[in-house]
């Protein structure tokens, strides 16, 4: 209970020290939690020796008046300690985890880790946040009053004492017990929860598909079973630990029942007088109460615990090194990117194996293969979301892992096949690829782009709030803006991949000629597999297997009756069907 306690205090960092502080003031009002029995007591006592009188009464009375207000005050100040503090370092946690996802390889986020990014950032961290933290200073409470209420029973009576002790000693050694099967079942249901976030997400991304296809009913059973298993999961949770209740009730009635008997037993023996055993019974059935509280409490600890190990287990996915302190030098007359016997997989799974190649300067280079051969792989690990198993990368004769990331991407522009935009403002999702930008600059790069039109006839103009992921607007809308991004940034290297793939024929004109403003006077590096952007390539790549199969300009290689003039030949035939269709 305690090292659960102290765990999250250290998780406070800096702020640790406040908690700590709040323990004086549980402290103190454990002290006084029992401060009106034990003046009740003195009151009985007197009464029994004849010593009553109106000042006593006038004194005892204003003593338990001051005793509640202290524990006012106490339990006010504990709070506040406490509970700012835990939302203050949720809150710092919250970004740390932010800055620590952006530093991951990008392949953590294709391995199912979305659902459970989700449930930690909301359920687990919110049930620390609001819950146990607020209940820390109660344990503290519970722990000070506990101990001295025993030191009271050594004061009526040292074998009064030893049986408290041994209560006590019972219920804490029943509580240390369940913890580890309660702690094993907290695992399970959170991780139950983030299944459930996971099939939650799924369900509403994939809405349009299930309605398409009719599937409401079939697709809804995956959220339905984990639903199921959830109420499972909680139900088990609860049989689990009720028995355990069951325990700790026992002995505190026992304990509760073994003082009672020796209180009795001495006072008729005359070893305790009246007074004394008039004044034990005012909280003999409260002796007990704050221990049995605490591992009552104990259930939300070990569920913050589960809580705790989850959060720390995204904490310690190995981020991408971020440690280079080279430059890219302002003006370089060799190759603008080099890729050196790269090889690269996705944990046991080889992609790409000892791949070299160059680009020069002002020149594009296009990526041609088959689905999965590895091309998107390419334009990833320039852009270093991944970083290489062997071999080197380099911009402007600097391997990449050298510079900080930070450099890295202000030499790269990147369009997406599947573009994202945030739910706020057309104006601030164009801004952010260069934030100190005016807004003429910004409109600049927009009529580039060739969505000033499209956007000045919006309501709102470049003030118009779009929908989350960029939902309001046309898939070529969306390019098209994304492109404005990228011009507004004006990076050296620009990497598209399957820009143009699956835009309508109305947009990708368009399209077409914002990628001509965009790549204009840049190093190109793009992923395509439509003739149209791969003919005028300086140098074409053809993946296959793992590895360059084929490379030169689109006549060398139509020259050869290789990979290349095949991808060729079924490309045209599959124009051909569809214009015939």
């Amino acid at each position: 209970m305690i090292g659960m306690i102290h765990r999250i205090v250290e998780a406070a960092g800096k702020r640790k020290y406040r908690i700590r502080l709040a323990y004086l003031f549980c402290f103190i009002k454990g002290l006084l939690m029992k401060a009106p029995v034990i003046v009740a007591f003195f009151v009985i006592k007197a009464f029994f020796e004849g010593e009553v009188t109106a000042d006593l009464f006038w004194k005892s009375a204003l003593a338990m008046g001051l005793v509640f207000l202290i524990q006012i005050i106490a339990q006010y100040i504990a709070d506040r300690l406490q509970s700012a503090t835990g939302f203050e370092m949720f809150a710092d946690m919250r970004l740390r985890i932010g800055e620590h996802l952006k530093n991951l390889p990008m392949g953590y986020y294709t391995e199912g880790n979305i659902g459970k990014v989700s449930s930690i950032l909301t359920t687990d961290m919110s049930m620390v946040e609001e819950v146990c933290m607020s209940q820390i200073a109660q344990l503290m409470t519970y722990i000070f009053s506990e101990a001295i209420m025993v030191a009271f029973l050594f004061v009526f009576d040292y074998r009064l004492g030893f049986v408290g002790l041994f209560a006590v000693a019972a219920i804490v050694a029943l509580g240390s017990a369940s913890k580890s099967k309660i702690l094993k079942h907290s695992g399970v249901r959170q991780a139950q929860a983030e299944k459930l976030t996971s099939a939650v997400i799924d369900y509403t991304e994939g809405m349009n598909i299930i309605k398409t296809y009719n599937l409401i009913g079939k697709s809804s059973k995956d959220l339905s079973n984990n639903f199921e298993k959830s109420c499972e999961e909680n139900i088990s949770f609860e049989h689990t630990v009720h028995p355990w209740n069951i325990g700790l009730g026992s002995i505190y009635a026992l304990g509760s029942a073994a003082t009672l008997a020796l209180s009795t037993f001495l006072v008729l023996t005359g070893r305790m007088d009246v007074s004394s055993f008039v004044g034990l019974m005012l909280f003999i059935f409260d002796l007990y109460v704050p221990v049995y509280a605490l591992y009552n409490e104990s259930t939300r600890l070990t569920v913050m615990s589960a809580c705790m190990d989850r959060i720390e287990e995204v904490l310690n996915v190995p981020e991408l090194t971020d440690e280079g302190k080279k430059t890219f030098p302002k003006e370089y007359d060799g190759n603008e990117v080099e890729f050196s016997n790269v090889t690269f997989g996705y944990d046991e799974k080889e992609v790409l194996r000892n791949i070299s190649f160059a680009m020069k300067k002002n020149t594009m280079t296009a990526v041609v293969g088959a689905s999965g051969s590895g091309k998107s792989t390419i334009a990833n690990l320039l852009a270093r979301f991944w970083d290489v198993k062997e071999g080197e990368v380099k911009v402007r004769g600097i391997n990449i892992k050298d510079v900080s990331l930070h450099d890295l991407m202000e030499q790269i522009s990147m369009v997406f096949q599947r573009v994202y935009l945030f739910k706020d403002t057309i104006y601030n999702n164009i801004v952010m690829g260069r934030p100190g930008a005016t807004r003429e600059e910004v409109e600049e790069a927009a009529k580039k782009a060739r969505c000033y039109d499209f956007i000045t006839a919006l309501p709102n103009g470049f003030d118009t709030v779009i929908g989350e992921g960029g939902a309001t607007l046309s898939g070529g809308e969306k390019q098209r803006i994304s492109i404005a991004r990228c011009i507004l940034k004006d990076s050296p290297i620009v990497i598209l991949d399957e820009a143009t793939a699956s835009i309508d024929a109305d947009n990708e004109s368009l399209i077409r000629e914002a990628i001509s403003e965009l790549v204009s006077g840049k190093t190109l590096l793009v992923i395509a597999h439509r003739l149209k952007t791969i003919q005028n390539a300086d140098e074409i790549l053809v993946i296959a297997d793992g590895g360059i199969a084929e490379r030169g300009t689109h006549s060398e290689l139509m020259a050869k009756d290789g990979e290349y003039r095949k991808f060729i030949q079924k490309a045209n035939s599959d124009i051909k069907w569809k214009k015939g269709a």
